[in-house]
């Protein structure tokens, strides 16, 4: 499995319909290829500031397979009015695990 970590700036003000909005989302990720897991996470010092992460169980299913898909654009539409600066997006992979 493969994590997909998202780092989102929204506009400040709009922190509830962005939840909103990201709840809204969750059918197209559930019903996406691959697709094993979707969260948001909101960050406590900088309230504008959100980390999204997805579990895929390949790049590909994120990167092709969804990006390609008529729920991406969904979601973009849901969610895109929200954002005061494009997503930073990174994949990654767990290497340790401790407890």
């Amino acid at each position: 499995m493969i994590y997909e970590i998202v780092d989102l700036n929204i506009k400040s003000g709009c922190q509830t319909d962005f939840q909103a909005a990201v709840e809204k989302a969750n059918p197209y990720f559930k019903s996406a290829k691959g697709c094993l897991s979707f969260r948001l996470e909101h960050c406590i010092e900088e309230p504008t500031n959100y980390t999204l992460v997805v579990g895929w169980e390949t790049v590909e299913d994120h990167m092709v397979t969804f990006r390609e898909s008529e729920g991406f654009v969904a979601w973009r539409s849901l969610v895109g009015e929200f954002f005061t600066k494009p997503p930073q997006v990174k994949h990654v992979t767990q290497v340790v695990n401790c407890f």
